[in-house]
């Protein structure tokens, strides 16, 4: 009887010995999953606001060159291939640009009441900011008025101006969506004639610079 209980517990430890000795079942903890932020691209498309101040040039005749404030709103699409990014952009701001002048017994006014451009945008994106150059259609309603005191006459007229505008800016994103820039604009606009028949005929000429800085939402 001895030697079966020595002979049985002798084989328990052998046992234990050896599911010792085997692989065991249980499964590596988990790693932690790392955040990797998404990388950042200008493609997509976006709309904003936008305000700054314009000057107009080279009026001619009676008149003076405008000068204002103007703001509005910014809408376009972007898309980046490697470095390059290239869009369209367009915008529609209120002006309150305008100047008066003397001369003689008359004085007279030109105003910008608004101004549109439609434009394309091509640039190089060093990571998060973006320079670039624009090109593409401006217009604006102008109104060009005339007080001729020694005539006694009053005359006003207004009309939309075309032509073309050339630019260059700098737009950089803060975050993913939100982005600010700066940008300059050159407009060069269509001649026009005011109170042509009348003693105060004038014609006009019209180049109109603007400075802008803007705010934009990326979708």
């Amino acid at each position: 009887m001895k030697k079966f209980l020595l002979a049985a517990l002798l084989a328990g430890v052998a046992s234990s010995a050896m599911a010792a000795d085997l692989p065991s079942k249980k499964h590596a903890p988990a790693v932690a999953p790392v955040y990797v932020a998404p990388v950042f691209t200008w493609t997509g498309f976006y709309g904003g606001l936008n305000a700054g101040y314009g000057w107009g040039g080279n009026p001619g005749g009676v008149f003076q060159g405008p000068v204002g404030g103007m703001f509005g709103g910014t809408a376009g699409y972007n898309y980046q291939l490697g470095q390059f990014v290239i869009g369209a952009e367009g915008d529609f701001d209120w002006a309150g640009m305008r100047n008066d002048n003397t001369f003689g017994r008359a004085s007279s006014r030109m105003s910008v009441d608004s101004m549109l451009t439609a434009r394309a945008r091509a640039g190089v994106a060093l990571d998060r900011a973006l320079i670039y150059l624009t090109g593409g259609y401006a217009g604006a309603e102008v109104t060009g008025s005339v007080f001729d005191v020694g005539n006694g006459v009053f005359q006003s007229s207004s009309g939309w101006r075309n032509g073309g505008v050339i630019g260059a800016g700098l737009e950089y994103a803060f975050t993913n969506n939100i982005s600010a820039k700066a940008e300059y604009l050159y407009a060069p606009l269509s001649s026009a004639s005011y109170f042509g028949g009348t003693a105060d005929a004038s014609g006009s000429r019209l180049d109109i610079s603007t400075i802008r800085t803007g705010l934009n939402y990326k979708f």
